[in-house]
């Protein structure tokens, strides 16, 4: 049976094609095995990670101690006594006072000196590695070398301030002045990693902006300051949360030389972590205090992700 079309009335329109059907595509041979390779990696994560962090959370809320066989759940108790510990504060303030002395000439040296190799000194396989051999030294090799500069008759720092008429100086001795000097031997000892940060980041800055104000008529001073410096931004970011974090979880180079020494004005608060720990045996008020300094590692880790983020 034929269709009629009225006259003056469009014909219809043929129907489209249907799409030709794709065909299926067969799940690749092992592809659901993925798991399989991040299983040892996750494995060897949760054993010695998080696996500690849980049982030493636990630890932290009983009285675990190396002299009891019986543990007993304390709760919150072992956490009131922290805050309620004047040892415990005095150490916070110990590692906050070490940070400050630390972290802002170990910034600032490392830019200067990578500011100085990047500029084109002669022998520059010389300068770098003479910046960054102290860094491969091991802390007891580097505590055994300022421990004789800071002897007090026979050391390098002494027999100096003697030669400019000076009274010698307790430099290991003096309440005043043992922080400094473990900041002078960290500062010495560690300023090498921050300045390989600087310097590559030097290395990867365009010249055509310093090449730009350079025919603007600006200065060699003036370059640093309105060119190559706002460049750096990020790197200093970077290398001042890294340092903040390394100097807040000081132990070893204080450990070594002056053992928390004279009367605890040197003693961070990992030592006297290990000291309530290893030494006092009460293993379960150690992890409390160890929590609390943890809490406290996040909030200035948060706070200076926030502040470089407006700044950018």
């Amino acid at each position: 049976m034929t269709t009629t079309v009225p006259a003056g009335a469009a014909a219809p329109a043929p129907p489209e094609p249907s799409p030709p059907a794709r065909p299926r595509r067969r799940p690749a041979r092992g592809a659901g095995n993925g798991g399989l390779f991040v299983l040892p990696f996750l494995t060897l994560f949760g054993l010695f990670l998080v696996w500690p962090v849980v049982q030493g959370l636990w630890m932290s809320l009983t009285d675990a101690s190396l002299t009891l066989r019986e543990t007993r759940f304390v709760g919150f108790a072992n956490y009131a006594e922290a805050f309620g510990d004047p040892d415990v504060w005095s150490s916070l303030g110990n590692t906050f006072f070490f940070t400050a002395i630390s972290s802002v000439p170990l910034v600032l040296i490392a830019l200067a000196m990578a500011l100085l190799v990047h500029s084109g000194l002669a022998g520059q396989w010389v300068w770098r590695l003479a910046y960054f051999a102290p860094y491969l030294l091991p802390v007891t090799v580097v505590t055994l070398i300022w421990t004789w500069l800071y002897q007090p008759d026979l050391g390098f720092g002494n027999q100096l301030l003697g030669a400019l008429g000076m009274e010698p100086v307790g430099w290991l001795s003096d309440e005043s002045v043992a922080m400094w000097s473990v900041a002078a031997l960290t500062v010495w000892w560690t300023v090498g990693f921050n300045f390989l940060l600087y310097l590559a980041a030097l290395q990867s800055l365009p010249a055509t902006y310093d090449e730009a104000a350079a025919l603007d008529g600006a200065g060699a001073w003036r370059r640093l300051w309105s060119v190559t410096l706002p460049q750096l931004r990020r790197t200093t970011a970077l290398v001042a949360m890294l340092q903040v974090l390394a100097s807040l979880k000081v132990f070893d180079q204080i450990y070594i030389l002056t053992k928390g020494g004279p009367n605890g004005s040197t003693r961070p608060i990992l030592e006297y972590v290990y000291d309530v720990g290893f030494t006092g045996y009460r293993l379960g008020y150690a992890s409390a205090v160890s929590y609390v300094f943890f809490a406290i590692v996040i909030v200035v880790s948060v706070a200076q992700l926030r502040l470089f983020r407006q700044e950018d």
